[in-house]
């Protein structure tokens, strides 16, 4: 029985001999990959890809799942379309796109997708050619992956998919779906994705983000001095060893160095004298001692495979044996730490070649996860961060990179920084080995391959735990931690004090017309069930420290603030000293009457605020006010301290004030000032006065 023939292929829209690459920027010398090209198109050295993203990730791959020649010609379209929207074939074709091209890497995700699509038309018996297709069958697509329990995220965009599909049906040469199944209908609405406020990345756990930025503040500050030292050691040791030595010079320049008091020998870890590594080697680390003694860089003169090695390891050994002085490592004079058991020694048992190469990496991992935590950029913008990135943005520290979300043009931008992070970037660009990028990998300087971000952050928190023996580190917990989890913890973190909402979106890069109305800045710095009562007890405490050092200038007889609600405090301060005088207490004893005082303040830049939820009468802000739904406490928004009854003014706000006073009548003598703007300026004048007459009542 003879096999049927395939049906020929109908003719595409484009060219086998085209370029793939005509709408996107090239990189000089690159040569594009051709339409008619069926099995791979490699875009590395083509198109410049993120730092982030791995060389394989660069690739589209029309060879897996995409053989059959009908849907390898549509997965060829598809990918076409979405690089070059506007090209005159998919115009002629009635396919009228955006004019800006596709990311390749989504282009890339599409072409998944639709390996996802053949697969499951090739277990329901349905053609390649999807023009034949029915409504029915993509709604069954859709809702199979449903009941596989895709995510809804990842669901809309198989809808998309498949909307895009419908969409450049004319210009493919073997049709799209002739109909979109959900016409009128966003993606979302058919994929049942309901939006939310919420984002579905979570925080890192408060029991996992202590021990892990502490770690990695630890590597970077206290314990890379160490590592660049040790590596400094021994890169001037390679430099300076000999490539030859002769025969009879071998031995003579071992026993001048053995016989140098200052000499010491290189030992393994003592920890490891029962291993295999210390029964092969003698506890000596002989390619280390070859070094030392400038006799190489091999340790080859100490071979068992000679008699003159056996002899020279001989002498070594004897001298070991009788108490020559040793050393773990390149330098012996690291850190010292307190461990858990109240020990104190080294931070690590010696760094010696392959211990220094593993705390390279491991120094590399502890600045990505710093600058990852206390920076809020995104995994790929930190992977831009390139040589010289620390800078001085309006006279305060910054990083200078590429912000890498919705952005054509990949601009530059900057982030501010706090000296730690700036500290941990310094570091990763002395140990990078890239001529560019700071985050790369180090065994291959040539190589444009991406270091993993998530790789990185489980590495640092694998050595901090098997290495907290030595350390002294505290141990961090099981829990996924990724770069975006940073990111979001922070911005919940920074939320938290109050007036911070507009700089936080300028930090995440989301501020538009009004910061406040973007939902995404707000979804980031949404609370979090973990942090709640962690942020709440930290909150009350610095609160009752402050309160508590009012509490004491009271007592010394200083003035503590102006007001009534100054002096509503005074009452409860005497009336504190009075009783712990009468009961004979202490300290301790003031202490615990300070925390039952019925005193609730929330310390503020222009005032103390002695606002009571269990009594809020006379809180001025309230009056006359449409108090938000579920709202609490007071509206800071219409603060009022010149009559507040729970207004406190506290001696660090006067000169606020003062100058406030002065700035305002200071723009009153503006010529051609509008009369409106006038009053506006004298009504301010008159609130700044009736605050200081406070302060002029009491100092009179």
């Amino acid at each position: 029985m003879s096999t049927p023939l395939a049906r020929p292929l109908p003719v595409s829209i484009f060219k086998d001999d085209e370029s793939v690459i005509q709408s996107h920027s090239v990189l000089p010398g690159a040569a594009s990959p051709l339409f008619g090209q069926q099995g791979i198109w490699d875009f590395n050295g083509v198109v410049r890809r993120n730092a982030n993203l791995p060389e394989c990730g660069w690739r589209a791959t029309f060879s897996n799942g995409l053989t059959d020649p009908e849907w390898n010609l549509t997965a060829r379209e598809v990918f076409m379309i979405m690089a070059n929207p506007r090209h005159e074939a998919v115009i002629d074709a009635g396919v009228h796109l955006a004019a800006e091209p596709f990311d390749l890497q989504t282009a890339i995700q599409r072409v998944s997708a639709l390996r996802t699509l053949v697969r499951w038309a090739d277990r329901q018996g349905l053609p390649a050619r999807m023009r034949t297709w029915r409504d029915t069958d993509l709604r069954r697509f859709i809702k199979g992956l449903r009941e596989d329990g895709r995510k809804p995220g990842t669901v809309t965009n198989y809808v998309n998919t498949v909307k895009f599909l419908h969409e450049i049906a004319p210009a493919l040469a073997l049709g799209g779906p002739p109909m979109d199944p959900w016409q009128g209908m966003s993606a979302r609405k058919a994929a049942k994705h309901e939006a939310t406020n919420e984002l579905s990345t979570p925080t890192v756990a408060p029991t996992l983000w202590f021990p892990l930025v502490r770690a990695a503040w630890t590597y970077v500050h206290t314990f890379a001095p160490d590592v660049l030292r040790a590596m400094d050691r021994y890169q001037q040791l390679r430099a300076n060893a000999r490539t030859t030595v002769g025969r009879g010079e071998a031995d003579k320049i071992l026993d001048a160095w053995l016989a140098d008091p200052v000499s010491r020998i290189p030992v393994h870890d003592p920890s490891h004298s029962g291993s295999s590594l210390g029964a092969k080697h003698d506890g000596v680390n002989w390619t280390l001692l070859a070094l030392f003694a400038g006799l190489g860089s091999s340790g080859n003169v100490f071979t068992k495979a000679t008699k003159a090695g056996i002899r020279r390891r001989e002498k070594v050994l004897a001298a070991l044996g009788a108490g020559h002085t040793t050393i773990c490592g390149l330098i012996d004079d690291l850190v010292q730490v307190t461990r858990a058991d109240g020990s104190v020694g080294p931070w690590h048992p010696g760094l010696d070649p392959r211990a220094l190469t593993r705390m390279l990496f491991r120094v590399r991992d502890s600045a990505f996860c710093l600058v990852a935590a206390l920076s809020m950029m995104r995994d790929s913008e930190i992977h831009e961060i390139r040589r010289g990135a620390v800078v001085q943005h309006y006279n305060a520290p910054a990083i200078k990179s590429t912000l890498d979300k919705g952005r054509a043009g990949r601009p530059g931008k900057h982030w501010w920084i706090t000296e730690p992070v700036a500290e941990a970037i310094t570091l990763a660009e002395i140990v990078s080995v890239h001529e560019e990028r700071v985050f790369s990998p180090l065994k291959r300087p040539e190589s444009t391959e991406a270091v993993h971000g998530d790789q990185m952050i489980d590495a640092f928190i694998t050595e901090v735990n098997s290495g907290r023996t030595w350390t002294g580190l505290d141990e961090i917990p099981d829990g996924r931690v990724r770069p975006h989890m940073f990111r979001r913890t922070m911005a919940m973190l920074t939320d938290q004090f109050p007036g911070s909402e507009i700089a936080l979106g300028i930090q995440l890069k989301h501020v538009a017309a009004r910061a406040l109305a973007n939902r995404t800045t707000l979804s980031y710095a949404a609370g979090d069930a973990q942090w709640a009562e962690l942020l709440e007890t930290a909150l009350e405490a610095t609160r009752f420290r402050r309160f508590k050092d009012l509490y004491g200038q009271h007592k010394a007889g200083t003035s503590i603030g102006y007001g009534p609600g100054a002096d509503r405090v005074k009452e409860v301060f005497d009336e504190v000293i009075s009783t712990a005088k009468a009961n004979g207490g202490d300290s301790r004893v003031e202490d615990d009457l300070l925390r039952k005082a019925r005193i609730t303040i929330r310390f503020g830049m222009l005032n103390n605020c002695l606002f009571d939820e269990a009594n809020p009468k006379g809180a001025v802000c309230l009056e006359n006010a449409v108090i938000p739904q579920g709202h609490t406490g007071p509206l800071e928004g219409r603060c009022r301290p010149d009559r507040c009854r729970n207004s406190m003014i506290g001696i660090e706000h006067v000169p606020l004030y003062d100058s406030h006073r002065r700035t305002q009548l200071k723009l009153l003598q503006t010529r051609r000032l509008p009369a409106a703007r006038k009053a506006i300026i004298r009504r301010e004048v008159e609130r700044v006065d009736a605050v200081l007459a406070q302060v002029n009542e009491e100092n009179t």
